[in-house]
């Protein structure tokens, strides 16, 4: 999985990756993308450590994901029962993300986004919509468009469900379900389909 591994991530990253691979040895498992997450770590039932990473995301959200979980794992092996995203997760994702915070490994339009990211990481990156922005551009082209580009009272669908964009909160956007015409808030940087209306 190691040689894998490297089809994923920026090439200058590869060495720090490998380093960090071989310290915190694991199960690694490139896998079809998730609705609901980038990645995960998870002991398995017999004793072994396990990441999963969307096969699906750029090299600089791969690259971040991988990290991300890698971080998990050291502060299980560390600490054993602690949370998930607690205070010591945040340390040790800080400390293993530090040599990657290079304009050799990311580019100028991300490395602001992330330093700023980096001072408090969240659960996922995505809910840091600047971060979240700025790594998306990197995204192979697709036919959606981001909740922002929507027009006011534009048609679009979301998850087997069609709404349409009403107003803009401080960071969010109202949108009117129109089957149940209940009130939906949506982050700004979720991707969305637009619908045309004949």
């Amino acid at each position: 999985m190691q040689n894998e591994v490297i089809n994923y991530i920026p090439e200058n990253a590869t060495e720090l990756v490998l380093e960090l691979l071989n310290e915190y040895p694991h199960v690694l498992k490139i896998v079809n993308q998730r609705q609901t997450k980038h990645g995960d770590f998870r002991k398995t039932i017999d004793g072994r450590y396990q990441i999963t990473i969307n096969n699906s995301l750029n090299q600089y959200q791969f690259l971040l994901t991988l990290v991300h979980e890698i971080a998990h794992l050291a502060t299980h092996l560390k600490y054993k029962r602690i949370k998930p995203h607690g205070i010591e997760w945040k340390i040790s994702f800080q400390h293993l993300m530090l040599p990657f915070v290079r304009p050799e490994i990311f580019p100028m339009s991300i490395l602001p986004y992330l330093a700023n990211y980096l001072k408090n990481p969240k659960a996922s990156t995505d809910t840091d919509v600047n971060l979240s922005l700025a790594m998306k551009q990197f995204n192979k082209k697709s036919d959606k468009s981001f909740i922002f580009e929507v027009p006011l009272n534009g048609v679009f669908s979301f998850k087997d469900k069609t709404y349409i964009r009403q107003n803009k909160r401080r960071t969010r956007f109202e949108c009117l379900e129109l089957r149940s015409k209940r009130l939906y808030l949506f982050n700004q940087n979720v991707e969305v389909e637009l619908v045309t209306i004949k």
